[in-house]
């Protein structure tokens, strides 16, 4: 839960924009409500996400509600259509609802072009609601690559290999949302496409982006526009989802290297990332969305 200091005390200047405290006036003026939250899962294994997801959410003290919501022009079959059913809505049903928060999921879709993706029209449409409607929104690896793709034309560009592993990373900006993070920061990668970096760096020099995480062998990793978190990487990933996504596709006969930086010397998968995962998560929540709706319910 946030500090609540007075302030004129020197420590509220110090920490104000690095830890999550209020000033004690608005404390006695603050109307505690549940922050709305929206998860676009994209994912075809729903519910896999949907766990990961909400373990990091979970993390925070805030009191969270969700809503769940599936693409209308496309319906995927690994998920039971009881669960759909139950527990996800449709994007027709949220129009007209405003939402502190929203966290777009990544896709197993890279080798399409974004205009050949089915549910292409409908996601844009979701996007442009929720730059609209929404305080800040979180965008997942292919989530970021589409999303950068449609707000600031940035293509996205095939990999000779596949990024897969654990990596780390340094912060290239101060920001809030890196706020208690160690110098190194470790992500997951699961991905066979880039962006186009020239881009990236030509609109942060004009003031447009900013990049806010780096890694040697995955390069740019976390942006940020006015609005909106772009990660290129997986954060929300649990501790075997890199295992099975390699015993899958070894499965399948494809070519595929172990991933890098994750399993011990016994072949044993290690969780490295998740105090990071956490810390972000949080830090999004508090800063980019609680400290920031303007959103009365």
């Amino acid at each position: 839960m946030p500090l609540i200091i007075p302030e004129q005390i020197p420590a509220y200047k110090l920490l104000k924009d690095y830890v999550f405290i209020i000033g004690q006036k608005r404390a006695i003026m603050q109307d505690i409500r549940p922050l709305e939250v929206l998860i676009v899962n994209l994912m075809p294994i729903k519910i896999q996400t949907e766990n990961q997801i909400l373990s990091l959410i979970g993390n925070s003290p805030l009191q969270v509600n969700i809503t769940l919501l599936a693409t209308q022009s496309y319906k995927g079959t690994n998920t039971p259509q009881s669960h759909l059913d139950r527990f996800y809505t449709k994007f027709s049903d949220i129009v007209g609802k405003n939402f502190d928060g929203a966290i777009v999921t990544g896709a197993p879709i890279e080798h399409l072009a974004f205009e050949e993706v089915k549910y292409w029209q409908e996601l844009k449409e979701v996007m442009n609601y929720l730059r609209k409607h929404c305080t800040s929104t979180m965008y997942l690896c292919w989530g970021a690559m589409a999303g950068l793709y449609h707000f600031h034309h940035i293509d996205k560009i095939a990999l000779s290999h596949k990024l897969f592993g654990v990596f780390k990373h340094r912060a290239t900006a101060d920001d809030v949302l890196l706020s208690g993070l160690n110098d190194t920061i470790k992500i997951p990668h699961s991905r066979h496409s880039g962006i186009d970096e020239k881009k990236v760096r030509a609109l942060s020099k004009q003031g447009t982006l900013k990049i806010l995480l780096e890694g040697k062998k995955s390069g740019i990793s976390i942006i940020k526009d006015h609005k909106d978190i772009f990660i290129l990487g997986h954060p929300e990933y649990s501790k075997e989802t890199l295992d099975n996504e390699y015993k899958r596709d070894k499965a399948k006969g494809l070519s595929i290297s172990k991933p890098k930086k994750y399993y011990d010397k016994n072949g044993t998968p290690q969780m490295t990332w998740r105090s990071d995962a956490s810390v972000i998560f949080a830090n999004w929540l508090n800063f980019n969305v609680y400290q920031a709706t303007p959103f009365k319910f």
